[in-house]
């Protein structure tokens, strides 16, 4: 998809992305603690687990692996040669194209998630970008005020209740989760579907390092965290529940009479 998390998802690309979208996020659950502000042993395993995070010395080591050895030595410096030594004219009009062909699939998650003026404006941005764009080359319908709203199959399963599950780092890859395999049908979509491996592995390439690159700048804000893993797992849960829309209702308030009852005097 579109979306940063098909492009080269590092933590750090989750990260910033979810900070510049300014969604909400809902608090998470604090452990539990004996008097004397201590975390028992069976409290902190639950609450590591909270997030589904079964396989954490795994993760940390791939986490190290991509955050301190492939990003700063390998993807960082490809993304800078890529968009500043590329003619403007050929990145800009190979992201529009790439981007254009995850419309489809967008305008079809959207559409089973109940949000019908997005899916309208993803079908709306297909074909003006597919005809009066070249193909997808020229973003004509951004240019007409046409947003793009990415929401990938995972996003639809999630919406109606299915969770994240079990959360893994993958080296390269960076961060998934169970029900991210859900995106896979995507690919069944007109024209992605028309791409061999090797097209959709180019697309992924190309797209994420346009996304690294905007994100330089904004690097210092998983630096100067105390623990850029934990942080960059938490962004991304939240990350992945704002696309699906998921929201934590407030628990409602006690009834102040039934309280005064139950207590038997005025507390």
């Amino acid at each position: 998809m579109g979306d940063i998390k098909n492009n080269y998802s590092f933590s750090l690309i989750f990260l910033s992305s979810t900070l510049m979208l300014g969604c909400s996020s809902t608090p998470e659950k604090q452990a539990s603690t004996t008097p004397n502000n201590t975390v028992t042993s069976s409290e902190k395993s639950t609450t590591d687990h909270d997030d589904g995070d079964f396989f954490e010395g795994f993760n940390r080591l791939m986490w190290d692996f991509n955050f301190e050895v492939l990003d700063p030595y390998v993807v960082r410096p490809l993304s800078i040669v890529y968009m500043e030594w590329t003619p403007w004219p050929i990145h800009t009009g190979l992201n529009n194209f790439l981007n254009n062909l995850d419309e489809p699939a967008n305008a079809v998650n959207n559409l089973l998630m109940g949000n019908g003026d997005q899916a309208v404006e993803n079908f709306s941005r297909f074909w003006i970008n597919s005809t009066i764009g070249l193909l997808g080359f020229i973003d004509v319908a951004s240019m007409a005020n046409i947003s793009s709203t990415s929401r990938e199959f995972g996003d639809v399963v999630g919406h109606y209740g299915v969770g994240n599950g079990a959360y893994l780092m993958l080296p390269a890859y960076g961060p998934v989760t169970v029900r991210d395999a859900a995106d896979t049908i995507d690919g069944l979509y007109i024209p992605l579907n028309w791409l061999t491996f090797w097209q959709k592995a180019g697309k992924w390439a190309f797209q994420g390092l346009e996304s690294r690159y905007e994100l330089i700048s904004q690097e210092g804000l998983l630096r100067n965290s105390p623990d850029p893993y934990k942080l960059s797992k938490s962004i991304y849960i939240q990350h992945q529940d704002f696309k699906a829309e998921i929201s934590k209702q407030p628990e409602p308030a006690l009834d102040e009479d039934l309280l005064e009852e139950y207590l038997g005097h005025d507390y």
